[in-house]
């Protein structure tokens, strides 16, 4: 099994980008949970999370993440997705969850498809890209 490392990334204001790697599963999908909650707990209303690095999904973490959608739904938010293609996409596609959530290739694509991330990047003078450069997103 192999731990779960959670990276939050402000973008600043209420824009993060939460870079995951490892296992999502039942034994570490309260960790997500908790990870979540603080982030929206300091202002985080759009979030992005990176799951390219992550290795296997299970029906926990599934409810984690669509957890997480509701909530920041609640504030007005959104949570958009980012999957590579492969087993995670596939869960995405079997369960349906691929039509609740926003999912995207590249950090840059889910960043130029949000109105609120592409203000947030523009205040530091930056593209999504050059900001994913700066940020080890791409």
């Amino acid at each position: 099994m192999k731990p779960l490392q959670l990276e939050p990334i402000s973008a600043g204001g209420d824009c993060c980008v939460l870079r995951i790697a490892g296992e999502i599963d039942v034994y570490t999908a309260p960790e997500l949970r908790e990870c979540v909650i603080q982030l929206i707990g300091s202002g985080t209303r759009y979030l992005i999370a990176d799951l390219r690095r992550v290795d296997f999904l299970d029906s926990t973490g599934l409810g984690a993440l669509v957890g997480s959608l509701k909530r920041l739904r609640t504030r007005d938010g959104s949570l958009t997705l980012v999957i590579s293609a492969g087993r995670i996409q596939e869960i995405f596609r079997i369960t349906g969850l691929d039509r609740a959530f926003a999912l995207h290739p590249s950090v840059p694509d889910a960043m130029n498809t949000d109105q609120h991330w592409h203000e947030a990047i523009a205040s530091e003078g930056l593209s999504a890209g050059e900001w994913c450069r700066k940020h080890g997103l791409l």
